[in-house]
């Protein structure tokens, strides 16, 4: 019996050791760009070892039954061996998948990630080939390492003889049996998290009002574990009051009629043509001197903010005005998505021929059974394009290619056939391998490129015939964190453009009311005086009904909302703000949830 114990005593040890020493290593691949001391790996280790002794119970209950079960039956050492070598690779997948993909994502590792492993290409469109191989190659090695730390001493001769119940007697094996069974609720409770009515989550480590420190106090096994049992079927965690109470608190947040609108255009039925601009926060407004005098040019939206930090999020939010939502891409749910109102469906719907350009994999994250489905006709993608333009970008098919796709689209438009045309650029993101070396930052480099390519592209639509009549609609799908700009600076990180251009709009302004990116829609269709009441999301911040200017944004569990009195970040796994700067921050709070608790109502509808 104490072999057993022993045994089971030094499993469960080895599990927490390897928990803190992940934390250690992602602190040190990350600690030199967030302000920390040496002090605060100590605090994070002692703040987290919490969720590390919960997570590594689970992950003890199988080598638990084993030792009760060989009390009474000879059991192979195979079993365990199997096993531990089934744990080691799955730890070792998820230490090198968090720590990788922190730098990209900035949370902690979640089941987000499966929803892209379907389409492969989309990883490694993100990054080298050696840098895929270094991380496969980690994971193998720390497989290895796992493993040999799981079973190192299990070839002498004491603990060989832990799976054989042979040579014990009948009452020890009894009373090891009795003792066995005792410990299960105590396992039972160290992994509910205790007694109390709160069980074990994320937030219970969350101890710094710096945000890198509560992420690296984070289990990323038990992230992955617990997000992937809290997707769409555990969306009751946002029912936060009764129905009444949420429902008055939303009412002026989402109003949708267009009443005593502005109006900006010099005709009714203009060619529209929409461009999301891949990851083009406002952060990057200093190396897009095009971009900013456009802006004096157009009808610039300048307090406009991206509801999310994904492309497939965000573009459902711009094409069809519905909300994104924390840890769940619309996109991927073609049962929803397929049923969404959207601009390309009520312009067909008006007469508009419709069209899409994406010089990337079109099938990704389920993007082109969106787009048909929301009533883009004619879809034009990597696959259309020639093998070298094909690879002239590790994404696909670079800008200045896709530019001139729809550049000349728009040489062939008739006066008679209005045109409703799509185009999402994609070269301004991670490997941001761009034809051009104007910066030695890659980053800037690469959305100064994307700002020549604008440039150049309007100036070449503006000398065409078409231009009197077109109305060109520039905005991004999300913002990126950049050095210093990340989630504990929220406006600044998605503080993104929306912009109004062409020769269909009357004179430029300047809109400074405050707005999202999935307003696009009710406003546009205002501007068109087409019905949107299918957009219950989607403001027209132009109307005279748009009386209470908010903007949200949300990503892993938690949201930004701001309005005139300023604007809190909070995080709904914690419990807490992680930004707290309103004259008003309990009503913010309550209207925050109430936003999430209404818009996820409709979502399982």
């Amino acid at each position: 019996m104490r072999t057993r114990i022993l045994y089971l005593l030094r499993i469960y040890a080895t599990t927490i050791l390897l928990f803190i020493v992940a934390k250690v290593v992602f602190m040190l691949c990350y600690g030199s760009n967030h302000d920390m001391q040496a002090t605060d790996y100590l605090s994070v280790v002692r703040h987290g070892l919490s969720l590390d002794l919960s997570t590594a119970l689970y992950f003890l209950i199988v080598p638990f039954l084993v030792c009760l079960l060989s009390v009474w039956f000879p059991i192979s050492r195979w079993v365990l061996r199997i096993y531990y070598g089934v744990v080691a690779f799955a730890f070792a997948l998820a230490f090198v998948a968090d720590t990788s993909l922190y730098a990209f994502w900035g949370f902690k590792l979640d089941s987000s990630c499966l929803q892209y492993l379907s389409q492969p290409s989309g990883i490694t469109q993100s990054v080298s080939v050696g840098y895929l191989l270094l991380r496969l190659l980690m994971i193998v090695l720390l497989t290895i390492g796992i493993y040999w730390l799981y079973t190192f001493r299990t070839e002498d001769k004491h603990h060989r003889s832990l799976l054989n119940s042979n040579h014990e007697p009948l009452r020890l094996k009894m009373l090891q049996t009795a003792f066995y069974v005792c410990l299960m609720p105590m396992i039972v409770v160290g992994i509910r998290g205790g007694l109390t009515e709160s069980t074990t989550n994320i937030g219970q480590v969350y101890f710094s009002q710096n945000q890198f420190l509560n992420h690296s106090a984070v289990n990323p096994v038990f992230s992955f574990l617990y997000s992937a049992t809290h997707q769409l079927g555990d969306l009751s965690q946002y029912h936060f009051m009764d129905e009444e109470k949420c429902h008055q608190l939303v009412s002026d947040v989402y109003t949708t009629s267009s009443i005593n609108c502005d109006t900006l255009l010099n005709c009714q039925r203009p060619h529209v043509l929409v461009v999301l601009l891949e990851s083009c926060g406002e952060e990057f407004a200093s190396v897009m001197p095009r971009l900013q005098q456009l802006k004096n040019e157009g009808i610039n939206f300048s307090q406009c903010y991206g509801n999310t930090w994904r492309t497939d999020r965000g573009t459902i939010c711009v094409l069809s005005g519905y909300p994104s939502f924390p840890g769940i891409s619309v996109m991927k749910m073609p049962e929803k998505s397929r049923r969404l109102p959207g601009i390309a469906r009520t312009l067909k719907g008006q007469g508009y021929a419709t069209s899409y350009v994406y010089g990337g994999d079109i099938n990704f994250t389920n993007m082109r059974s969106y787009l048909i489905s929301n009533g883009w006709e004619r879809l034009t993608s990597m696959d259309d394009y020639s093998y070298d333009e094909r690879h002239s970008a590790q994404w696909g098919v670079r800008d200045d290619i896709t530019f001139e796709t729809i550049y000349q689209q728009i040489l062939k438009l008739q006066p008679q056939q209005p045109q409703l045309m799509g185009y999402s650029t994609l070269s301004s993101h991670e490997p941001w391998d761009v034809p051009v070396q104007r910066h030695d930052d890659e980053i800037l480099n690469a959305f100064a490129y994307l700002d020549d390519c604008l440039g150049n592209f309007i100036d070449k639509v503006r000398a065409t015939p078409a231009w009197n009549q077109l109305l060109i609609v520039l905005t991004a799908d999300h913002g990126i964190s950049y050095k210093n700009i990340d989630r504990s600076k929220p406006l600044a990180m998605n503080h993104i453009p929306m912009l109004w251009l062409g020769g269909a709009i009357k004179e430029p302004r300047t809109i400074d009311v405050l707005c999202n990116q999935s307003d696009l829609p009710a406003t546009l269709l205002g501007q068109l005086q087409l019905p949107h009441d299918d957009f219950l999301f989607s403001r027209d911040v132009l109307s005279a009904t748009y009386t209470y200017p908010t903007a949200v944004h949300n990503y892993y569990n938690a949201q930004l909302l701001i309005d005139s009195t300023g604007h809190i970040l909070y995080d709904f796994d914690a419990r807490r703000y992680i930004v707290e700067e309103s004259t008003n921050a309990e009503r913010l709070l309550n209207v925050n949830k109430a936003i999430l608790q209404y818009t996820t109502a409709d979502l399982q509808q």
